[in-house]
């Protein structure tokens, strides 16, 4: 299929213009540190790449992991409940740092019409097509969610391969070049895994905040699974996905899967 019609158009707006969906991301003060340095992280949750802080009382952290090279640090018993902040992180190693984050399975019910709108924003047209197919278009959903999220810091000036070993969450997003290895202006591409394989066609997001505005294009994989952005601004950038299954378990209809990973540019 020609690669151009993958990747699809290229949609960039200001943050009043941004659509209604609810990302989660780890969100650090900063994306760069010196050797001995903390960084104080948070849980985030909502629209536009600003959120609110997520709810941990009605969640739990099935997993939160930091990994350096070979060592892989458990993290789990330093959260805490905060508006502002939720763990922090000491940070003796230099190069290139990853937070890995995977929460319980959750569970919402939704009404007919948003939850049409849902599956349009986000891409999700298997779905879609499947309740049009079964005249189901006028029912409401249930559906468990889980949230599979990826951060990236760097301490110090080395850099090294950390960025680029998946970790085996069912949804995961994997740069293929250090983000931290790159100028602004430079290509970057990423690697949708589902269950460990390359997912074809998902609708992607690539979120980049700076200087108080939400930019955002949409970007279909290849049939690698792959898809290629440039790192056009300074900022806090994001890359976000949405997998969505029929439910095994009775008491839902689906099973969604979000994923997300964040980074800093200079």
């Amino acid at each position: 299929m020609d690669r151009k019609y993958i990747a699809a158009v290229i949609i960039v707006v200001l943050c009043t213009l941004v659509a209604q969906a609810h990302e989660f991301w780890l969100q650090p003060q900063k994306f760069f540190f010196q050797v001995g340095e903390k960084a104080t992280i948070g849980f985030r949750v909502g629209e536009n790449f600003v959120g609110e802080p997520w709810d941990l009382a009605k969640h739990r952290i099935e997993r939160l992991q930091l990994l350096h090279l070979e060592q892989v640090n458990d993290l789990k018993t330093s959260v805490v409940q905060n508006d502002k902040s939720n763990f922090e992180l000491p940070l003796i190693a230099e190069g290139t740092h990853l937070v890995v984050m995977q929460s319980n399975n959750a569970f919402i019910e939704m009404e007919a019409e948003k939850f049409n709108a849902y599956l349009e924003e986000d891409g999700l047209t298997e779905i879609r097509f499947a309740r049009e197919r079964a005249n189901a278009m006028d029912k409401p959903s249930k559906e468990f969610y889980s949230r599979h999220t990826k951060l990236l810091l760097q301490v110090g000036e080395k850099r090294d391969d950390t960025y680029r070993k998946p970790v085996g969450l069912p949804i995961e997003i994997v740069p293929l070049k250090n983000p931290y290895a790159l100028k602004k202006g430079e290509p970057i591409r990423f690697r949708i895994l589902w269950q460990g394989k390359p997912l074809f066609g998902a609708s992607v997001k690539v979120w980049n905040r700076f200087e108080n505005r939400t930019m955002l294009q949409n970007i279909f994989t290849e049939q690698d699974g792959t898809l290629e952005t440039h790192l056009s601004n300074s900022g806090m950038w994001m890359i976000s996905v949405v997998k969505m299954i029929p439910s095994k378990d009775k008491a839902a209809d689906y099973q969604s899967y979000w994923g997300s990973l964040v980074f800093g540019a200079e």
